[in-house]
């Protein structure tokens, strides 16, 4: 959450005055640790190889800023991976999807061949949990 509110300070800086600004951060966590982004293809295939065959956790915080005070909320799903091979891992790191992703992947690309399943949002694995988003704004407009 507190990467989505430095978003959404910063958009908020450059916003016209009164504007509602919205910030965003995903995190992808296997066994309570968070992977973050890879900074090398080495360490794109290093979390490819963890998450292979296994179950692991996307979490959202959102953050808006606007009105009379600010509104949050944070969304999880749970991805299942199937199980890869090396080549199969080479091949996805080709074409460098995984660069700037969390977790080293990107399940709305050539990603989604890795994915076994999906419980919860799948907006939410994409980057933007839609229906928290919805929900907040929602909130905005009964104040």
């Amino acid at each position: 959450m507190v990467n989505a509110e430095r978003k959404a300070r910063a958009g908020a800086a450059l916003a016209p005055p009164g504007a509602h600004v919205i910030g965003s951060d995903t995190d992808v966590a296997l066994d309570g640790r968070v992977l973050g982004k890879p900074v090398d293809r080495a360490a794109a295939a290093e979390r490819l190889r963890a998450l292979s065959g296994r179950s692991h956790r996307v979490h959202s915080g959102v953050f808006i800023l606007g009105g009379d005070r600010p509104l949050s909320g944070s969304e999880t799903t749970i991805v299942r991976f199937r199980r890869l091979t090396d080549p199969e891992i080479e091949l996805y790191l080709d074409t460098g999807e995984w660069r700037g992703r969390a977790g080293g992947y990107a399940v709305q690309g050539f990603g989604s061949s890795l994915i076994a399943g999906v419980e919860g949002d799948l907006s939410n694995v994409i980057g933007l949990p839609l229906p928290l988003l919805a929900s907040l704004i929602g909130e905005l407009r009964e104040r």
